[in-house]
């Protein structure tokens, strides 16, 4: 090139050139999240300045005269058992709903069981509990007085059955059916991505349609469904309308699933004593409220550290 000639060629620049949209939606973005961890630690610090009275209570001050623990157990052990019978019975069903809806089912039919199962989650819980205690609960009643009959002997149908259904295990039942959208849904979607390749490759191997299913697509989704579950278990732990609908509480720690006497759960616990109680009492159920903020914040944290194992293992 001549000293005279002006070259024609663009400068390279050094990095690349964001434009003012995206400038404006990566600030966006990030003033929601810095909103969101600010919102959450304004809860925490909420509930942990409104329990403290309690938690440094003297003993007699508190209900019943007992510690602080000895209160809370029953409400986390109910609230345990309740969110455990939902998870064991949502999660199969969930697995199968969505397998059918993805690799069995013709597509007219799939999208009509998804948007079904779908539209579950936009029932409200209170009609749930309607409907547990009115239809649920009665018709159970034969089945938990056969399993007290026949399988006593094990301490979860130890008996004596209830006689108007208000037990655990239909609350665990209609938990499970309100989870059961959440599971489904992040199953489903994860199934649908697995890559046609691998199970194209496994039917061309000579394996069946099920023997596909469970080589290929059940182990690429099995972080999808561990997830999904950790949501839909964080939503049974914080249940409350339908769960006090449902139970009857004696306050009892026990395995026994069929009996009128049921321990109660931490939100439904709030839910019935909080409108009639007063001073050192409302810092108790606070107390109780943080405690079921730290187990679900736990559980959600757990979901999110799998999907971030998930990602990172498949490179993404």
């Amino acid at each position: 090139m001549n000293a005279g000639t002006v070259s024609t060629e663009p400068k390279q620049t050094s990095g690349k050139v964001r434009r003012p949209g995206d400038r404006a939606f990566s600030g966006l973005a990030t003033a929601a999240g810095i909103t969101i961890l600010v919102v959450l630690a304004g809860v925490a610090a909420f509930l942990i300045s409104e329990a403290w009275p309690a938690i440094t209570a003297p003993v007699s001050d508190l209900p019943d005269g007992k510690a602080l623990t000895h209160y809370i157990w029953p409400l986390v052990f109910g609230t345990v058992l309740s969110s455990a019978i939902a998870i064991v019975i949502a999660v199969p069903m969930a697995i199968a709903v969505a397998l059918f809806t993805s690799h069995l089912a013709p597509k007219g039919l799939a999208a009509s069981v998804s948007y079904l199962v779908d539209l579950l989650a936009a029932i409200p819980s209170i009609i749930y509990g309607i409907w547990g205690i009115a239809v649920l609960g009665p018709a159970s009643v034969p089945v938990t007085d056969w399993l007290a009959d026949h399988f006593g002997f094990i301490p979860l149908f130890a008996g004596p059955a209830s006689t108007t259904g208000r037990t655990m295990l239909v609350a665990g039942l209609v938990l499970a059916l309100m989870i059961l959208p959440i599971i489904c849904a992040v199953a489903r979607e994860v199934f649908q991505q697995t890559p046609k390749g691998l199970q194209e490759s496994a039917l061309a191997l000579g394996a069946t349609r099920w023997e596909m299913i469970r080589m290929v697509v059940l182990p690429f989704g099995r972080s999808a469904v561990a997830a999904g579950s950790m949501l839909g278990l964080g939503r049974a732990l914080g249940e409350t309308m339908a769960v006090t609908i449902i139970l009857s509480v004696s306050g009892a720690v026990t395995f026994n699933l069929i009996s009128s006497e049921n321990p109660s759960t931490i939100a439904a616990n709030i839910a019935l004593q909080f409108p009639e109680s007063s001073g050192l009492d409302v810092n108790v159920l606070i107390a109780t409220g943080l405690v079921l903020f730290a187990i679900t914040l736990a559980v959600n944290m757990t979901a999110r550290a799998i999907i971030s194992r998930r990602e990172a293992a498949s490179g993404r």
